[in-house]
């Protein structure tokens, strides 16, 4: 079948980078953007400016073929470093060595990058402050509207991809019709951002090379190092109860609250309690389907299809994940679109329930889990197995982060049996100099196959 034309709603991370991967096979795109171009007014106040780039989304960036102008960007971090309440720090380091990284990234300046790419083509062509008013599923028409000439006009979906984020007007506009069956389930937990400035000089006021957490229990800050030695920090926070966003009503709250818990921080951060006042708070949730297409009109992508909350860094990698898997299904020359979105969803539906699953673990596991001594012995026993028996023992996190050749459903149903044998491993023993690791590699392999 011959694919001549789509409509790609989203100028996103995800939108943009599909935009340059069907625009190489000569596909003709129209892209919609609801806000002005971000190469000339920036991002948008209140999201999250930074995110973090792990294999998956490298992976996608070279089939592409845009790295190099992308890999610039990216800042690597080694590891975790756990800031305790003392101020005293402890290194986490995220693999076995230096090639085991993660990166930071500027959410807005790899959006523009990937707009200039896109833009590049002659295949693409962009519209921005093109907004969606509304998606009509029965008649598969989208409605909307030009802001630049105060109009409205309606384009068919022949067909329309929908990237257009969590709260997808196209995927909402499917309520209650079970077609797509999606659902929006908010975290009880929100975040807001402030910032460390440069030092002198432009230099960095902690260590650039890891991504520094103050875990709390019941809530946690972050903070992840940007190109021009400032640091984005990120308090993720019950939404109401004490503490919460809605507590912390006051100046004098506010700054007694940080001298409390993050103390070390206080005097690194810019403006404190302006900052807290000007910025606003971010909602978390989690969206899933049951379905991400509508016969061959409509594809659901990215966020749009289903977003997760970030505790895990791979909103933006499962996203690019699904360009590429899309990609790759149109190798088939034959396949209609509707075959084309089928094989997709099919593919990777089930690695974005993982996923999501995992995020949602993550978080517990970043704000609390990590003070555990327990947590960090079977973590020092993960690694060892896995430089016994890299071929069958890989640590979760390593899996999902550094090996884009394993989906995450199996990630999750692997990581869920290595973690059920680390703790029977380490049940009754605080050192992992109280283990026989021969005896620990040998109970390992008699219970798990090699991984495929």
């Amino acid at each position: 079948m011959k694919k001549d034309n789509v409509t790609i709603l989203g100028g996103g991370l995800c939108g943009s980078l599909l935009s340059i991967m069907l625009a190489r096979r000569g596909i003709k795109v129209t892209l919609l953007e609801r806000r002005a171009d971000p190469r000339k007014d920036g991002g948008e106040a209140g999201r999250s400016i930074n995110l973090v780039m792990s294999a998956r989304g490298m992976r996608a960036l070279r089939h592409a073929g845009v790295f190099e102008k992308i890999e610039p960007l990216l800042i690597p971090m080694q590891g975790r470093l756990i800031h305790d309440v003392d101020g005293e720090t402890e290194l986490h380091p995220y693999g076995q060595d230096d090639s085991e990284v993660i990166y930071s990234v500027s959410r807005a300046a790899l959006n523009r990058e990937l707009i200039d790419c896109a833009d590049s083509s002659s295949n693409v062509s962009i519209r921005f402050q093109h907004e969606c008013v509304s998606y009509y599923p029965e008649e598969a028409t989208l409605r909307v509207r030009d802001h630049l000439k105060d109009t409205d006009y309606d384009i068919k979906a022949r067909p329309l991809i929908a990237a257009d984020g969590a709260g997808s007007r196209v995927r909402r506009a499917f309520n209650n019709t079970g077609t797509l069956s999606g659902s929006e389930e908010l975290l009880g937990h929100s975040y807001k951002e402030l910032a460390i400035p440069g030092g002198p000089d432009g230099k960095f006021q902690m260590s650039p090379d890891a991504l520094h957490i103050w875990p709390r229990g019941g809530y946690m800050l972050i903070a992840l190092p940007n190109p021009g030695g400032d640091f984005t920090l990120t308090l993720f926070f019950p939404a109401e109860g004490d503490p919460s966003f809605l507590s912390l009503n006051s100046d004098k709250k506010v700054t007694a609250f940080f001298k409390e818990q993050f103390a070390d921080a206080v005097p690194l951060i810019e403006n404190l309690t302006d900052s807290w006042n000007r910025n606003p708070v971010g909602i978390l949730g989690t969206v899933r389907c049951k379905h991400w297409h509508e016969g061959g009109n409509l594809l659901l992508i990215g966020d749009a299809a289903h977003a997760v909350v970030p505790f895990h860094g791979q909103g933006m990698n499962l996203a690019f994940e699904d360009c590429v898997i899309l990609d790759q299904v149109l190798d088939n020359p034959d396949a209609d679109w509707e075959t084309v979105f089928r094989v997709f969803e099919t593919e990777q539906l089930a690695n974005a329930n993982a996923i999501a699953d995992m995020a949602l673990e993550n978080y517990i596991e970043m704000r609390d889990t990590v003070r555990d001594p327990k947590y960090r012995l079977r973590r020092e026993l993960s690694f060892e197995l896995e430089r016994r028996m890299p071929k069958r023992f890989i640590p979760r996190y390593s899996m999902i982060m550094f090996h884009d050749e394993i989906p995450y459903s199996v990630a999750q149903e692997r990581g869920l049996a290595q973690h059920n044998l680390l703790v029977g491993l380490t049940e009754n023993v605080d050192s992992i100099d109280e283990i026989d690791i021969d005896e620990a590699v040998r109970f390992v392999a008699s219970r798990l196959p090699p991984i495929h």
